[in-house]
């Protein structure tokens, strides 16, 4: 049974540095205001494998995956 990776954003953390739509674009995007969020499920990809490099790319690490 494949995993399915759980992504949050601490949005009171996120600064806006934009560093992870810049990592993973098909799953991370940035608000009217400039702050993180996640692109609707089905328009990202649900194993998006830079999904993780953009969390450790977050320069205040906003970002948590887990898997189930």
């Amino acid at each position: 049974m494949p995993t399915t990776q759980h992504i949050s954003i601490d949005t009171d953390r996120c600064i806006g540095s934009g560093q992870c739509a810049l990592t993973a674009p098909k799953t991370f995007t940035q608000d009217d205001d400039g702050f993180s969020a996640l692109l609707p499920p089905d328009a990202r990809a649900s194993e998006d494998p830079l999904a993780r490099e953009a969390a450790r790319a977050c320069p205040v690490q906003a970002i948590t995956i887990a898997e189930d």
